[in-house]
């Protein structure tokens, strides 16, 4: 919690977030990640949990997931790859490639509802691949997302989200922030 107090990570307001929910609550992981000492630390942490795992390959979504993956994998030694969005499932290009059989291990940046993760589990299997663990900065979920294989998180923190039409931050008439990037 440390890294992203000092980071200025946690924002509090009214906040779109990525799955459509809202939020009062936003984790900007790129304040954490444009810090390599902290990105260091925090992916050590989830290379210490899966260092026994076997790991091949370490792939994540794009975008914070293309930083996580890449320093995970440098810890470990092995390649870092990320699936990108194509129409309404994630896909691997630029030459990436997962062999059958090759134990993946999935990370990414801010865990909501898991729909990123799941996409890139879908992406790996759909190329022979074996995800073994998935591993993410933050798990903010309120329920538990299960993936189905070993899960960890440097930070669980569950914050509130909400339906557009069951907002209690809309309905109090608070002005909606679009972070991220978002249109």
């Amino acid at each position: 919690m440390k890294i992203f107090q000092d980071a200025g990570a946690m924002l509090e307001g009214h906040f779109l977030l990525t799955s459509g929910l809202h939020s009062p609550v936003y984790w900007e992981k790129f304040c954490v990640l444009q810090y390599p000492h902290y990105t260091e630390q925090l992916c050590r942490l989830i290379v210490e949990h899966f260092k026994e795992y076997k790991i091949q390959v370490v792939a994540g979504p794009t975008t914070g997931g293309i930083i996580l993956a890449f320093e995970v994998a440098r810890q470990l030694g092995i390649k870092g790859i990320f699936a990108e969005k194509e129409g309404k499932e994630r896909v691997f290009r630029r030459g990436f490639t997962i062999n059958a059989g090759d134990h993946v291990l999935i990370v990414d940046d801010i865990l909501t509802t898991g729909s990123s993760i799941t996409e890139v589990m879908q992406a790996v299997t759909k190329l022979g691949g074996i995800v073994i663990g998935v591993g993410v900065l933050v798990n903010r979920a309120e329920q538990n997302v299960e993936f189905g294989v070993p899960f960890f998180s440097c930070l669980q923190v569950a914050t509130p989200t909400y339906a557009p039409e069951e907002c209690p931050l809309c309905a109090a008439g608070i002005s909606l922030a679009r972070p991220g990037g978002q249109t």
